[in-house]
């Protein structure tokens, strides 16, 4: 590749074929003449294989090691790269098979180490150790939460079985009243002392309310009901526990923490979920753009011949778009810039369209205030004016094209 006019970035190379209970390693070392030096071993998927992988690399002098993200295969042979103080690189799959040049009689290890060697590959965002540990405890949040939405509609779902609609009639099934109903209901209570138990808003509709708790339960409807309910409790409490885990796990991140909580539609919970998974480093993202690419809510680029075809958003990271989507749906109920720029869109695009636009401000927001340290500011930008100064001729133009545009008439003559 040299005689191509590329030059060599690093002389003592590795790359490493990851599978679960098997790592192909390849180390290319240049000598000081020129020649190159190649060792291929095997090793297992054990942590006492990792830790004699990690030491045979720094007997070797190894001054980057490349992998692929394969599953989650890789995080163990990293960290213990990361342990030894050897420089590592996770790689993207996708970029190392649309680098041409590939042989086909050579190693998937060899040719990462070529590509690591003269600088074709770049490396993923690995976040730091503690932010990789509190990943698990903060996705596992999000499985936790799933499962409840999937509880709390399963019981929406008896309910209406059995004839009672308490859900067409109450905004939240698994809100404060709503929850005391489903209790008395189980119980055998009577639907005077379940009206009772109404709050709020609710009192004021005592014969809607009666007649949606009047159905057909069964036992059977009332054991399912029973175990499901006693089931969300749980989930409700686990969570619960593990929110109070992550937000005291941010201590050492209370500003960014503070920070994040300053946009429209952040919580503490929300700002602590965005922080572990981009951290509070914006120097590994380099620019805005690249963070929003990151976290998959940029618009695809797929321009050809001067046609503008598909700008959906491309793959990225799954957890913080949905969790910014969320943030974004929270924001656009309030009286921010955030919610003014979610209704102008409106005007033209589908709700879902919308609220990742404005995730995409929002993260780019988040790149801001977090690079220069500083609280968000409301600049009250007011987008529907944007929005008609720019299109309006363009408006203007069509109207009068199809006769919609009002004439002036024609003064009357003076006698």
């Amino acid at each position: 590749m040299e005689d191509l006019g590329l030059r060599a970035l690093y002389r003592r190379v590795a790359g490493i074929d990851v599978h679960r209970m098997l790592h192909v390693v390849t180390v290319l070392i240049e000598q000081a003449d020129g020649a190159m030096q190649r060792h291929t071993r095997e090793f297992g998927g054990f942590r006492r294989d990792c830790r004699a992988l990690a030491a045979w690399l720094a007997e070797l002098g190894v001054e980057l090691v490349v992998m692929e993200s394969t599953g989650i295969y890789w995080k163990s042979v990293y960290a213990h790269q990361e342990n030894a103080g050897i420089a590592a690189w996770v790689v993207n799959a996708h970029m190392i098979k649309h680098v041409p040049g590939r042989k086909t009689d050579m190693a998937d290890s060899e040719w990462l180490a070529v590509l690591a060697r003269f600088g074709l590959v770049r490396a993923s965002f690995i976040p730091p150790k503690d932010l990789r540990e509190l990943r698990l405890v903060s996705r596992y949040r999000r499985k936790l939460s799933a499962m409840r939405a999937s509880e709390i509609n399963r019981l929406h779902k008896i309910l209406d079985d059995g004839g009672i609609k308490l859900g067409g009639v109450v905004s939240d099934i698994n809100g404060v009243s709503a929850r005391a109903m489903v209790s008395a209901l189980i119980q055998g209570q009577s639907i005077d002392q379940m009206l009772g138990l109404a709050r709020g808003a609710l009192k004021r509709r005592q014969d809607e309310l009666g007649a949606s708790l009047e159905g057909d339960l069964s036992a059977r409807h009332l054991f399912v009901l029973g175990h499901i309910q006693a089931h969300i409790e749980s989930l409700q409490r686990e969570i619960d526990q593990i929110d109070a885990y992550l937000l005291s796990a941010m201590q050492p991140y209370a500003w960014a923490h503070q920070l994040l909580q300053t946009i429209p539609g952040i919580d503490a919970m929300a700002a602590a979920m965005i922080l572990v998974e981009i951290g509070d480093d914006m120097g590994r993202f380099a620019s805005p753009e690249r963070l929003a690419c990151w976290a998959a809510l940029s618009p695809g680029n797929n321009e050809s011949a001067g046609k503008r075809k598909s700008g959906r958003t491309r793959h990225g990271n799954s957890i913080i778009r949905f969790i910014l989507c969320e943030c974004a749906n929270a924001a656009r109920m309030t009286k921010s810039t955030l919610a003014a720029k979610y209704r102008s869109l409106m005007v033209r695009k589908s709700h879902k369209k919308a609220i990742v636009a404005v995730a995409h401000k929002m993260i780019r927001l988040i790149f801001v205030l977090l690079t220069r340290r500083q609280a968000y500011i409301d600049q009250a930008i007011d987008y529907a004016a944007m929005s008609a100064k720019k299109n309006a001729p363009r408006w203007i133009k069509q109207l009068k094209a199809i006769g919609r545009w009002p004439t002036p008439k024609p003064a009357a003559a003076s006698t």
